[in-house]
């Protein structure tokens, strides 16, 4: 039962992870107008329990900001605008943000997807053990 246990505890870690993610991706792109918003990204790590050789979980890291340089947007009349007519807007690009979240739900699908499945062996399991 040990290994049914493990394949629902990496599963659930995998769906706690792309949920983090796709709760920033849409942070960003809810700011994605917001005057010298930075992108905020988490990096996923891998974590094995009982050493190298056991079986691993998946973890977020720490919020990173995008290191990229914010656009400069040219409104003369915006009050964060400076001598030139420039402020600095968001280094969030819509286009990136929609793949994150598209590959954010589809890794989190499978993840759901391998839950379900073991739980299905498990139920079945002890089905067979009962006769």
């Amino acid at each position: 039962m040990g290994e049914f246990s493990n394949s629902l505890d990496v599963s659930a870690s995998g769906l706690r992870a792309q949920a983090q993610r796709l709760r920033h991706v849409s942070e960003n792109i809810a700011n994605a107008d917001t005057p010298g918003y930075r992108r905020k990204t988490i990096p996923f790590e891998t974590v094995f329990a009982g050493g190298s050789g056991g079986v691993g979980r998946v973890e977020t890291g720490r919020v990173s900001l995008d290191p990229r340089a914010p656009e400069q947007v040219y409104d003369p009349g915006h009050p964060l605008a400076d001598d030139s007519g420039h402020y600095a807007g968001s280094n969030v690009d819509l286009v990136i943000e929609i793949a994150d979240a598209r590959e954010a739900q589809r890794s989190y699908e499978a993840n759901l997807k391998m839950f379900d499945q073991a739980r299905q062996m498990s139920s079945s399991l002890f089905d067979l053990l009962r006769r």
